[in-house]
């Protein structure tokens, strides 16, 4: 999974106004994730876009994180191959627990939200 995700990431972090950063993907149609998922109409797995979060957060802190709590995983629309995502990433720090709050859109669609909750580990 962590190796679609890299190889799907086109650009960022870069910083947003709002004081956190974005993201974009695009998932090429070969990668082997979409062979079983699902076959003749492929989507991204939602698990993708928890994923996309924790490792958004672990590029934009410089720090390997581990996921302690899955506090909101909303899907609004299914994330097709070749598709532009954005990911919008607000990342907060208290007393060792990472919070972080990602959203994702398709051409200014929202397309989900998920907030984690992340611990810290070694560095990467």
């Amino acid at each position: 999974m962590r190796a679609s995700i890299t190889a799907a990431r086109i650009s960022g972090p870069s910083p947003t106004s709002d004081g956190g950063a974005s993201f974009d993907f695009k998932f090429d149609a070969t990668d082997p994730v979409f062979a079983g998922h699902f076959p003749k109409q492929p989507i991204v797995p939602g698990v993708f876009q928890l994923e996309m979060a924790r490792l958004g957060a672990e590029w934009l802190l410089r720090e390997q994180l581990h996921l302690r709590e899955i506090a909101r995983a909303k899907f609004l629309r299914p994330i097709v191959p070749t598709e532009l995502v954005r990911m919008n990433l607000r990342v907060s720090d208290a007393e060792g627990c990472i919070s972080i709050r990602a959203t994702f859109s398709v051409g200014g669609q929202a397309a989900g939200e998920t907030v984690l909750k992340l611990v810290k580990t070694n560095g990467i």
